[in-house]
């Protein structure tokens, strides 16, 4: 690209005004969940016995008859054509960690030579996209592709661009899930039967146990024309090269700042269309980095939050582009930054309306609420490497542990209150849980100032999973990433500790052991067993890497070999147990996994190789021959005067020199180590070998490309810079 082509472009991204949106004239309550078949559409175009039968089925977590389907189906298809629906698409989540859909009209022969439109039962319920191409870990073979998208009930289908896209699981031939809902709603099962067991020791009439999940979505937005300047950007999602803008983040000045005019039209028409899809949006402003921006929503049932978010992220890159905006996900897009994660808040509460991670009124209601941490800390501690596998991949590898992120050590915090009881309790006899308040009471002095109350734990943001006062934020999920991914894990850890749990309290019942003295004891045990799990220190510091490292926690850094923490023997016998994922699917997904870094690490090490000698390295050296050029000049003209005249442009020859030569040399290092590890046949060796091998030399390009940013003329270079991307005016 000539450099007068990129100016024109940066010139007209920083002029570029914000562009008008068509805004209701309701109020969100009048047009919230329009394109959502929810309880309220239901109810309107099914029969009232065929509503209630659903209704039912959903509460009850139990199938329906092809009879049901079959209505619902025609009810469903009415509506969505009342709302311009031409074509119906299984909507599911492959192992991509994206979605996917293939759209199929409604129409069907009449007898008569035309057509008719129709949807049954049938095609409501299960259909056969193939999608053989999807990642599968070998369990597909291309001459046997058969696989199945089945509907779920539990998520309302929903019409975008005028298709009716149905929720739905996707499983092989064999019946072995191909995707994340179908696991995730397994977890979700487990946890549910499980804490149920529990939470009845304390509430006989508790039926069902709910997992919610409150996502934290944080991304970037890069103008789309300075977007499409940057090779790097469109094929792998982040820059790999560049050079720190003098200024950035250091002064703090964007966090929770004005939102500027195109990014506020942006977030108000992204609000529109989530809050007419039934995606609750509530909460948006600037985050730390520029550019970068955060979206929440009101906190839902786990699943169904999980869909609104792979939702968000496809409604949310289509608005961009409307407003001339590219949206990006990848977790670490600007080197020296801070990266976007998706925070996920996760809790557990009750049919009834109890949350199990909030204290009570009643000793009981805090006996419940100290079981149920106890038993997520013990579930944690546990599983610390697996929970923590589950939020690894090659984009977020560039986040964890960067002094901005939760580090890649799975630790909990819980603040000072509630460290206390818990060491209180494992400590003694005690049985006294009157102390434990849900808040307390804090004055300022200041007359204009109402007094304050103050949640039972104040934050950590140097903590992967943190106790925030009636959940915990799990704070290490990347921004790009399918929340299934980690809320199947943690689920399903937490199923089965719930569960073992739950079979010592009714042997010590079965002993003759008093309800309250049966759990306290079981609960000093998991306290004291789970101790190493709890930190509520600096996250960040080198203490704590080597603290954690003695505590015997999980303190491998290497994407690829985290994944190998799926296969432990304690992994398989908890996936088993609860049902989630038989060895067969972990061993399948852990080769997707792998499969997955490699690609991802190649398709970056090809980009950067083709830039670093196609864009940089011309570039360079037509500046180095300028000065070289230069000096000549100088020298034939002063003689010895123009050499000293001229001893800044030596410097700077000989420096562009040394840093093309690296550049050359570490390219072709970098392409052999790439040759060597794709003849490696087993994907968790290849995976390693590009690790191991790979990525540094990626690393060592990068840093002679953004030196050599410093040295060559700013007219002459070639791709957009970090000043220009990072700023919108």
């Amino acid at each position: 690209m000539s450099s007068s082509l990129r100016f024109k472009m940066v010139e007209e991204a920083f002029d570029r005004k914000a562009v008008a949106v068509a805004t209701p004239s309701e109020r969100p309550e009048k047009y919230y969940g329009e394109l959502v078949f929810d309880s309220r559409k239901m109810f309107e175009y099914l029969p009232k016995d065929a509503y209630e039968a659903l209704q039912t089925a959903i509460t009850d977590k139990t199938p329906i008859s092809r009879q049901l389907a079959d209505i619902v189906a025609e009810g469903m298809r009415r509506w969505a054509i009342d709302n311009g629906a031409r074509h119906y698409s299984h909507w599911f989540a492959p192992l991509t960690g994206g979605t996917a859909e293939k759209h199929d009209a409604f129409i069907v022969h009449d007898g008569k030579g035309g057509v008719v439109e129709e949807f049954s039962g049938k095609l409501l319920v299960q259909q056969e996209p193939d999608a053989s191409s999807f990642p599968n870990g070998g369990i597909r073979n291309t001459f046997e592709a058969r696989g199945y998208s089945a509907w779920d009930i539990s998520s309302p289908a929903f019409i975008l661009d005028q298709t009716l896209c149905i929720p739905t699981i996707f499983i092989s031939y064999t019946g072995e899930s191909l995707d994340y809902k179908t696991p995730l709603l397994r977890a979700i099962n487990s946890v549910d039967r499980a804490a149920t067991a529990v939470a009845r020791y304390f509430d006989p009439e508790v039926k069902h146990v709910i997992s919610y999940l409150g996502w934290e979505q944080e991304y970037f937005l890069v103008d789309e024309s300075l977007y499409s300047a940057r090779p790097d950007l469109v094929m792998t999602g982040r820059t790999l090269m560049g050079h720190e803008s003098a200024k950035n983040q250091q002064l703090e000045d964007h966090y929770f700042g004005a939102i500027p005019s195109r990014v506020e039209a942006f977030m108000l028409d992204l609000e529109i269309q989530c809050h007419r899809l039934g995606i609750p949006v509530k909460t948006r402003h600037n985050e730390v980095a520029p550019n970068q921006f955060e979206c929440a929503p009101i906190y839902e049932e786990t699943n169904l939050a999980n869909d609104h978010n792979l939702l968000l992220m496809s409604v949310m890159a289509e608005t961009a582009r409307r407003h001339n905006f590219r949206v990006l996900l990848h977790e670490k897009p600007f080197k020296g930054i801070n990266g976007s994660g998706k925070h996920n808040n996760w809790s557990l509460g009750t049919d009834r309306g109890a949350m199990l991670f909030a204290p009570g009124r009643t000793p009981m209601d805090n006996l419940q609420f100290i079981t149920f941490i106890a038993n997520v800390m013990a579930a944690v501690h546990r599983h610390n490497g697996l929970i923590k596998a589950s939020i690894m991949s090659a984009t977020n590898s560039h986040r964890l542990g960067a002094n901005e992120a939760p580090p890649a050590i799975i630790s909990i915090f819980t603040g000072s209150q509630l460290a206390d009881i818990l060491a209180k309790i494992a400590s003694s006899d005690t049985t006294d849980l009157s102390d434990l308040k849900k808040k307390a009471e804090y004055s300022l002095g200041l007359s204009q100032i109402p007094e304050l109350t103050l949640d039972n734990t104040d934050r950590n943001r140097t903590s992967p999973f943190a106790f925030t006062g009636n959940r915990f934020e799990f704070r290490a999920v990347g921004s790009s990433a399918n929340c299934a991914s980690a809320m199947i894990v943690l689920n399903a850890a937490v199923a089965e500790q719930l569960s073992d749990f739950h079979s010592k309290v009714e042997a010590r019942l079965a002993a003759g052991e008093k309800l309250t003295d049966a759990i306290l004891s079981e609960v000093r045990i998991l306290i004291k067993q789970s101790e190493d799990i709890h930190f509520d220190g600096n996250g960040y510091s080198e203490e704590w890497q080597q603290e954690a490292l003695r505590r015997g926690l999980d303190c491998e850094t290497s994407a690829p070999r985290m994944f190998d923490a799926y296969l432990a023997p304690s992994s398989v016998e908890m996936f088993t147990k609860t049902g989630v994922l038989s060895k067969v699917e972990l061993e399948a997904r852990n080769e997707v996994k792998w499969e997955i870094y490699t690609k991802k690490i190649q398709i970056e090490a090809r980009v950067l190789g083709d830039l670093a000698l196609n864009h940089i390295v011309p570039v360079a050296t037509r500046y180095q021959s300028t000065l070289v050029e230069n000096l000549v000049k100088l020298r034939d003209l002063l003689g010895e005067r123009g050499s000293q005249i001229g001893a800044g442009d030596l410097e700077a020859i000989e420096k562009i020199s040394g840093h093309i030569d690296v550049i050359r040399k570490t390219v072709h290092e970098m392409v052999e180590a790439r040759k060597r590890a794709n003849g490696i046949a087993d994907e968790r060796e290849k995976a390693i070998a590009y690790h191991d091998n790979v990525v540094p030399a990626m690393e060592t390009i990068r840093y002679h490309i953004d030196k050599l940013e410093l040295l060559v003329d700013n007219e002459m270079w070639p791709l957009p810079k970090y000043r220009e991307l990072l700023f919108i005016r």
